[in-house]
């Protein structure tokens, strides 16, 4: 996939913009931008890449991504079948630092909020206990006057910024932040492959193709751009999705194993342990 620096539609000219997305795949590239974002889930699912993070994100997923790190939501394979009916519904707020005026936040009384923008450099989520009780401000934001937006922003933000460090997630784990549009198309390419096929055998020799590079030259561009090997990023999308499974559907374990892709259940159970911190057993008890 081609990691592009993106900019806001040319009629937007606002330093805060907020809408609805109904449709599935947020974005087709993966991508960064100069504005924060806010992003809500209020329904559909699937996989979602923040720097070198990848997690499944469910109906109430909150995250805030700054500035100029890499990103990308992807709904499940089901949601691009032709004649889907599964509703997708996303609230976007995207705003730049300075969205109510140059050093607002370095104000004191904002001191909270400033370190809140700060620390989502690497992209900050926030579960289901955090978001229900924002949910009503949420989903009415796009239906605000300007003047209310800045305002209900303001009043979120402030919520989000009191909210405990272990109530929330730091998502990639190094900083990925671009500063200038120097990426091919194949990070493109790949990660739209992996995030389709995943449930398939990927040889490193397949997905060298796809990027078409020498499988030497493709792990070293691999990790250079997400920050961990090939085998190590599979995993973790198949064991992500392998918990959304474990948590939405009444399967046995055995068959997640192989619905995402594993062909041994040893080393499903392995690599689950390893990620998720649990066995698929403890993981779906806990639940």
């Amino acid at each position: 996939m081609k990691l592009v620096l993106k900019k806001s539609d040319t009629i937007v000219t606002k330093k805060l913009n907020i809408h609805t997305r109904n449709l599935p795949c947020l974005d087709s590239m993966w991508h960064y931008h100069p504005e924060i974002e806010l992003i809500y889930i209020t329904q559909s699912n699937g996989i979602r890449f923040v720097g070198d993070s990848v997690a499944p994100f469910f109906a109430g997923d909150l995250v805030l991504v700054g500035s100029y790190i890499p990103h990308l939501w992807r709904n499940d394979p089901s949601y691009y079948e032709e004649g889907s009916t599964q509703n997708v519904k996303t609230i976007v707020t995207k705003f730049t630092r300075d969205f109510l005026g140059n050093d607002f936040f370095e104000i004191p009384e904002f001191f909270e909020i400033k370190k809140l923008l700060d620390n989502c450099k690497f992209g900050l989520s926030f579960g289901k206990e955090i978001s229900e009780p924002l949910h009503k401000d949420l989903i009415k934001l796009p239906n605000l006057s300007h003047t209310e937006q800045h305002i209900k922003i303001l009043e979120i933000l402030n919520k989000l910024s009191l909210v405990k460090e272990k109530d929330r997630v730091v998502l990639s784990s190094s900083d990925m932040r671009q500063t200038k549009s120097e990426s091919s198309e194949r990070i493109d390419t790949v990660l739209k492959y992996i995030s389709d096929n995943y449930a398939t055998s990927i040889a490193l020799e397949d997905i060298s193709n796809v990027a078409c590079m020498t499988t030497n030259s493709f792990c070293r561009f691999f990790k250079k751009m997400t920050n961990k090997s090939f085998t190590q990023f599979l995993n973790e999308i198949r064991i992500r999705n392998a918990s959304r499974i474990l948590v939405q559907e009444n399967i046995p374990i055995s068959e997640v194993c192989y619905i995402v892709g594993f062909n041994s259940i040893t080393n499903f159970n392995k690599q689950f342990k390893q990620i998720m911190g649990a066995t698929p057993k403890k993981f779906r008890e806990a639940i």
